[in-house]
């Protein structure tokens, strides 16, 4: 069985805007070759004009930050993890109320939030709301945190026949919060005391429910099907799956993909030979460039897309 010695991460990140006329996701991830723990926090805002995405970008920033600054004894964060990543989310509710305070206009703003740290070959989280965090092990994916949310009870109900499969699928309750960073009292954290040990092949998703457009049965097959693809390939595939599902309510949507791999190991890279869409798409990208030159650009994309790829070894 390969040691902590013997991993390193492959890992992506991703941001598009979907259909939305504000983009209230945030995402900041750090996974440092030669590092000893890789970061990822991730937060999708809530309050619309009442400056959702300040929410977002608030906790963001603070967590990592925090984070970051805990993370330079990679021992002392490992015996302390849980209780860093609960003081950093508790830390930035705080600056979230504080911004309130001095911005009555954003009453009433807040976020999910999923921290995670890849520390040498564990996993520790912790999530607030209903950004799902994924792990692929053995062909089966799970989600390991909690959906603090209204859609678990409505699953309940479908199951006990209480509702149609359509009917849950669209209620309008569905994505309700029971839990969100707001400035005021969290009601729900989910954040494990134990890590999960991580071995080769597993693959992390940390995602904004925006990539719930995706089902799961779909997310699943996509991740076997890439699943010895670098983790850029990976999110390329994502970004791909949901503009070709065209949903006219889009959210916006964010995450990061993070494989585990043995060291040395080399992720298969095909060559791509772009469709005749995409062939399309590109010179309609170009010719709105051009465009640029003469006057303001009038059509944006349906996502932008960012990508980052790291690879590290797992001291």
């Amino acid at each position: 069985m390969p040691t902590s010695d013997d991993l390193r991460l492959d890992a992506a990140t991703g941001i598009g805007q979907g259909r939305r006329e504000h983009q209230e996701d945030a995402i900041i991830a750090d996974f440092t070759i030669g590092g000893d723990i890789g970061l990822a926090v991730l937060g999708d805002g809530m309050g619309g004009h009442a400056a959702g995405d300040v929410a977002s970008r608030i906790a963001v920033t603070e967590v990592f930050s925090e984070l970051k600054l805990r993370s330079d004894d990679p021992d002392r964060f490992i015996r302390c993890a849980p209780g860093i990543l609960r003081d950093a989310t508790r830390e930035a509710n705080g600056s979230i109320a504080a911004h309130v305070r001095s911005h009555a206009d954003t009453a009433g703003m807040g976020t999910t939030l999923v921290a995670l740290a890849v520390a040498r070959d564990r996993l520790f989280w912790i999530s607030v709301g209903d950004s799902p965090l994924f792990l692929f092990r053995d062909g089966q994916l799970h989600q390991i945190n909690e959906d603090h949310s209204l859609a678990p009870q409505i699953d309940g109900m479908m199951r006990l026949g209480l509702l149609s499969v359509d009917e849950a699928r669209r209620h309008p309750d569905r994505n309700c919060l029971t839990s969100a960073l707001t400035g005021a009292e969290i009601h729900q954290i989910d954040c494990p005391d134990r890590p999960i040990d991580l071995t080769v092949g597993d693959i992390i998703v940390a995602a904004s429910d925006g990539l719930d457009s995706i089902d799961r049965e779909r997310l699943r097959s996509l991740l076997v099907q890439y699943r010895r693809r670098s983790s850029a390939e990976i999110a390329n595939a994502l970004f791909s799956e949901l503009e070709a599902l065209a949903d006219p309510d889009q959210d916006n949507v964010c995450f990061s993909v993070i494989r585990v791999v043995a060291r040395g190991c080399q992720p298969e890279v095909k060559p791509h030979r772009p469709s005749p869409a995409e062939r399309t798409r590109k010179r309609a990208d170009l010719a709105v460039a051009r465009n640029r030159e003469a006057g303001p650009l009038r059509a944006l994309p349906l996502a932008v897309r960012f990508f980052l790829s790291f690879g590290r070894r797992v001291q």
